[in-house]
């Protein structure tokens, strides 16, 4: 039976279905009477019309609901209610937001902390629920919900009841068939004598036994394996063949896949994993125990090494206090000591007293990761135990990355899409980043990200000691600052003049100066790094470089210069540098447009960057819209940018120079041959067609449109020359008489405009409101423009009547970055979240669009960053990463001054 939304179950109305399983279905509902959201599990016909097991579900769930305990899921009533089909039973549940640890361990295993964390609010749980008489018996990842909270235990639904003051082993006679108020999966899973997930099940439970206490305690350990590996405990090609490894095989030992895990929470599973329960441990309160004990040894701050944690007795008494490490256990730490530094080196220089002379190792990102080349992507945790980067993953969506130095595993960080410019909190609990045109914070350890507030298109951040981030808004202007726990910012430093940027903040340790770096586009003089005085809004000169600058205790300024990475003597005090800039690194990234350098410095001693080019050559390949290539043109460049002309015979490319700058170059698509069109001293951008293919538009640094003509005849010449405003050109409209584009200053949206290519004429507002509207294109016959508006929350494909107002129909369903017009307006093609290409068929009567349904092209799979499609729609043009570029090495580097402090 499915309850369709707008039902109501007694004061409780169905808004959406959550999920089902053999013994129930679940929904969201809202609570009419308290106006919440809760969880509405409904039990099956067949279970609800046995009155014998209705009145022991409402027995059962008078017992849950006594668990009110701050990391199980709360049951707040229960009802029942006649239908047409019968009676309904239901129970009412706490409504959570988060993801299942089933989610969470589906993309790798939890970093150490975690794990210790998140299985002691499990034991803390379970211990609750043992002293009330019940046992849990379907214990299993996705049945624990990982919430801004912590964890919280869900589904007691195959709990069984006993006595609170009996033995681990008593029951109360409850017959094998279990409970009523159970959601099973369908995995492994089965009804009958055997009761549960067979993956999680303990070896009385799969002989058909009674379950106890200490049955969740084996579940417990391997939800804790499983969480500290990624893979599963026991596994098996049948039923047959797991349920034989249950029974008789042990699995393989944590420290095998993680030589540097702590060695306490290996003999912590392997008692919770013990075959015959008497050998097990026995309460769930001496797992949490030693869980706190492990974490305050080997987390940092704790006073025990890794390789040293105490070993733990099967079957240990409650409350058992720790057994004091003797000469076997010295040896036994020094053995696991020698084999981390042997076969990891970093992890040993991490934990030892005295560090070792300096090492220079080579860091590996997970298969098919790239980093964001555009922006600053790394930065190490103050500690330096810790990197935080951004980077796509291999369906090239960017996000928000964390690898513990002493790892060899990296996880993305949920929530964290499109995340740039990462920054630690000096106490490093949080990670800052912008994404989605805001400033935004999450807990490095997971959870919910927090949102601080606006920041439409950031380029850095710095987390003061006293709760401040100074941050940049923009790719112009000055410098603002907001609270950490988020609110309105307020306006730190003003540039003297348009176009000007003050971006790239670095907090020094004194939590009240801070570096960044300030530049007027294509005018070299302006630019260097400066300090600022927050008490006394001073600003002043530091050094003359064309880098952003970082401040090293006890006293080095870093920067890149050249494409090595230098450090030169400063004063901490006066902020004055002296002697000679020595590199300390070569070939470091460096993208000139955004003066960001891929390098980053703790205040242990470490320095990691990266090498290569901040972009990639690519070449430009022709592809068929099922994503088959067609050919390739020219030689390859460093592509940024690309424009197709209306005959698809030519493009318009902005190319990346040496010289750190971008200009448009004209590419003959049928003879391969690519020239230099623009030539102008801040640069060439945004490139696109005149409706006849004979006039070029493009943009420079300063945000100025020019126009000149395609056979390069003649000069460029301004058709919009204020300058300080972010701007770039979406379409030239069918009768050649302006252009539309998107214009953002300050911290306001992007708004669409309309700016006449002759005369003198004015730019005139076309969509302008406090979200971010962009990447405008009209119809082939004038009459409908299509653009981007993220006004629902995330950006989706719009269409709205041209030129006079009407009525709005949204094309895209579930996110989209831009669209185009193809087949003579007959169809839109837009590209989702993920970068897949999808079209929809457009139909035009009268005053209405008739909107079709949306289809994947171009084989269903993300198509490349740079790319632009033929006006009929059969084509796409796109610069392809050229595979023969050498590939880009992380570099980490320990005691880097050693050899400054040599000099």
């Amino acid at each position: 039976m499915s309850l369709a939304p707008g039902t109501r179950l007694g004061p409780y109305e169905i808004t959406a279905a959550i999920g089902e399983g053999g013994m129930g279905e679940v929904y969201r509902a809202r609570d009419s009477r308290l106006g919440r959201d809760v969880a509405i599990k409904v039990l099956p016909e067949r279970l609800s019309r046995d009155p014998g097991r209705r009145e022991r579900f409402e027995r059962e769930a008078r017992a849950v609901s006594s668990l009110n305990h701050p990391h199980i899921c709360i049951l707040h009533d229960i009802g029942s209610q006649e239908s047409d089909h019968g009676p309904v039973d239901y129970l009412v549940l706490e409504h959570l937001e988060g993801e299942t640890l089933a989610a969470r361990i589906a993309r790798g295993p939890l970093p150490p902390d975690q794990v210790l964390r998140y299985a002691a609010q499990m034991a803390d749980a379970l211990e609750r629920a043992h002293r009330q008489g019940i046992v849990h018996r379907d214990l299993k990842p996705a049945n624990v919900m990982l919430t801004k909270a912590g964890v919280k235990l869900l589904d007691f639904g195959l709990a069984k009841l006993r006595d609170a003051g009996a033995g681990p082993g008593s029951a109360d006679g409850i017959d094998a068939g279990g409970s009523l108020l159970a959601t099973t999966t369908r995995q492994l899973t089965t009804a009958g004598t055997i009761l549960g997930t067979f993956q999680y099940m303990a070896p009385e439970q799969l002989e058909g036994k009674e379950a106890d206490a200490r049955t969740d305690i084996f579940a417990l350990g391997v939800l804790v394996y499983e969480m500290a590996t990624g893979r599963k405990a026991f596994e098996g090609a049948s039923q047959a063949s797991l349920i034989a490894a249950i029974l008789k095989e042990q699995p393989r030992p944590i420290a095998d896949l993680h030589p540097l895990s702590p060695a306490g929470l290996d003999r912590l599973v392997r008692a919770c994993l013990a075959k015959d329960p008497d050998e097990r441990i026995q309460t769930a309160h001496d797992v949490r125990l030693q869980l706190e004990w492990i974490a305050e040894g080997n987390l940092p701050g704790g006073s025990a090494s890794m390789a040293g944690a105490a070993p733990i007795a099967a079957g240990a008494a409650p409350g058992a206090a720790p057994v004091r490490r003797g000469v076997g256990a010295w040896v036994a730490g020094t053995a696991a000591l020698l084999f981390g530094l042997v076969t990891g080196g970093l992890g040993w220089w991490l934990h030892a007293p005295t560090p070792p002379s300096r090492l220079r190792v080579n860091l590996e990102l997970p298969p098919k990761t790239r980093l964001d080349l555009q922006n600053t992507s790394l930065a190490l945790s103050p500690d330096g135990r810790t990197l935080a980067f951004a980077a796509s993953g291999q369906d090239g969506k960017l996000f928000l990355w964390l690898r513990p130095i002493d790892s060899l595993q990296a996880q993305p960080l949920a929530g964290t899409d499109g995340a740039t410019y990462p920054f630690w909190s000096p106490d490093g609990r949080f990670v800052g980043f912008f994404a989605e045109g805001k400033l935004k914070k999450i807990q490095a350890s997971g959870g919910a990200v927090q949102t601080l507030c606006d920041a439409s298109d950031g380029r850095g951040a710095s987390w003061g000691a006293d709760g401040v981030i100074v941050f940049a808004p923009g790719p112009f202007g000055g410098l603002s600052r907001v609270s950490a726990a988020g609110g309105a910012p307020a306006s730190l430093t003003t540039p003297e003049s348009e176009g000007t940027t003050h971006r790239l903040p670095f907090f020094l340790p004194d939590g009240r100066r801070l570096l960044f770096f300030s530049a007027q586009p294509g005018k070299q003089d302006t630019s260097g790094i400066h300090s600022l005085d927050l008490d006394t809004k001073t600003i002043t000169l530091v050094a003359k470089e064309e880098s952003e600058g970082r401040y090293v205790p006890p006293g080095y300024l870093v920067f890149v210069r050249e494409g090595n990475l230098m450090s030169q003597p400063i004063d901490p005090a006066g902020l004055r540098v002296s002697g000679e800039a020595v590199p300390i690194a070569e070939k470091v990234q460096f993208n000139p447009n955004r003066w960001a350098g891929a390098f980053t410095l703790s205040e242990s001693g470490l320095m990691l960057y990266q090498t290569g080019a901040a972009v990639a050559k690519s070449r430009l390949t022709w592809f068929d819209l099922e994503g088959k290539e067609q050919g390739t043109v020219g030689e390859p460049a460093n592509f940024i940018g690309l424009s197709l002309a209306p005959d698809g015979k030519r493009a318009a490319a902005m190319v990346l120079s040496g010289a750190g700058r971008s200009d448009v170059w004209l590419y003959d698509l049928l003879r391969g041959v690519g020239s230099r069109f623009t030539f102008d001293a801040e640069g060439a951008f945004s490139p696109i067609w005149s409706p006849d293919g004979r006039q070029v538009a493009y943009t420079d640094f300063n945000a100025r449109i020019f126009v000149k003509s395609a056979d390069g005849a003649s000069e460029s010449r301004g058709v919009l020359m204020e300058t300080g405003a972010n701007r770039g050109l979406d379409d030239w409209i069918p009768d050649g008489s302006g252009i539309l584009f998107w214009s953002q200053s300050g911290t306001t949206g992007l708004d669409i405009l309309f700016q006449p290519v002759v005369g003198d004429g004015k730019p005139r507002p076309l969509i302008a409101t406090a979200a971010r509207e962009q990447f405008a294109h009209l119809s082939p016959d004038g009459r409908w423009m299509l653009y981007s508006s993220d006004e629902s929350g995330r950006a989706e494909v719009y269409v709205v009547p041209y030129p006079e107002p009407g009525g709005r129909w949204q094309v895209s369903t579930g996110g989209a970055s831009g669209g185009e017009w193809v087949e003579g307006g007959r169809r839109i093609v837009y590209a989702d979240l993920e970068n897949k290409l999808v079209s929809v068929d457009i139909a035009a009567q009268g005053g209405n669009l008739v909107i079709g349904a949306p289809r994947a092209i171009f084989g269903g799979r993300p198509v490349p960053q740079i790319g632009s499609l033929s006006r009929d729609g059969r084509r796409m043009l796109a610069a392809v990463p050229f595979e023969e570029a050498a590939s880009p090495a992380l570099v980490l580097v320990t005691d880097w001054t050693a050899d400054l402090k040599a000099r």
